[in-house]
């Protein structure tokens, strides 16, 4: 018996996770349900698929997430079952929730979920909640041993992917982009890996020149300091550091650089980072 966990967003709360616990205790009364987050902002893919990114390494194999953001439900877009090269399982929607785990971690197995044979019977009349007539049935089925991952359809090779500034170097400038925020606290997590910044040359104690875009047009320009955390700065100031995920991320020392400089995320959002020499 493995764990199953719920990642789903701002519009599936309550009443709704509460059908869809039911419907995985009814497949089996022992298994363990966990809640990632229900607080995705409502059809945010992009948000969805970096917070599972952010968990799911710190749980072990054989765990089986189902994530529900699903603004296409009902459409002909495709369910997947998948498993990540150190074994865990994803049911979800094939819409970009899984593109962080595939760059990331790796995909080693992905299948076609059959909506229609796989779902919650007595299910076939319901076209707009798939989170709980097939998704959360078929984790359930999976994480107590009920059905093997190469029962849920047919083998696929290609998944719907994001489109996302890939963190690259370019003339001596460390790019990438802004896919959500640190949002209780204002900090901009950008997708920038540690290692591209050591690549880079910038080390501790660094003066780096800031630019944060929006669509190619500036919002944000200044020179931060490269540090450890924020109580190496006075309270109020800029900072560049490392998130607890390892990439690059701007704050200001008990404020929100976010809402200071009305920065957001997205696909739309590019951050710029240039070490200063002497």
């Amino acid at each position: 018996m493995k764990p199953l966990v719920l990642l789903t967003d701002f519009g599936i709360k309550d009443g709704a996770v509460a059908a869809m616990k039911g419907v995985a205790h009814s497949v089996s009364a022992a298994l363990n349900v966990v809640d990632l987050t229900h607080e995705i902002p409502a059809f945010n893919i992009l948000e969805g698929a970096y917070r599972l990114r952010q968990a799911a390494s710190y749980w072990d194999s054989g765990t089986v997430f189902v994530i529900v953001v699903d603004p296409g439900v009902g459409t002909n877009r495709k369910s997947l079952a998948a498993r990540d090269n150190d074994g865990r399982v994803y049911v979800c929607p094939d819409n970009g929730l899984l593109t962080f785990i595939a760059a990331d971690i790796g995909l080693s197995d992905v299948f076609d979920l059959n909506e229609l044979t796989q779902r919650l019977p007595g299910s076939s009349e319901s076209y707009t909640f798939l989170g709980r007539d097939l998704y959360a049935f078929v984790g359930a089925r999976l994480a107590s041993g009920a059905m093997q991952l190469e029962e849920a359809g047919e083998p696929l090779a290609i998944i719907t992917e994001l489109e996302v500034i890939k963190p690259r170097i370019e003339d001596s400038v460390i790019i990438g982009g802004i896919p959500v925020l640190d949002i209780q606290f204002g900090n901009v997590w950008t997708n920038i890996p540690k290692s591209l910044l050591e690549t880079a040359g910038l080390k501790l104690g660094d003066q780096v020149s800031v630019r944060v875009l929006h669509d190619h047009q500036e919002r944000f320009r200044d020179v931060l300091h490269f540090v450890p955390s924020f109580g190496h700065v006075d309270a109020g100031t800029h900072l560049l550091y490392v998130n607890s995920l390892l990439h690059a991320s701007l704050g200001i020392n008990c404020s929100s650089f976010a809402n200071e400089h009305s920065i957001s995320s997205g696909t739309g959002w590019t951050v710029e980072l240039r070490r200063l020499e002497g």
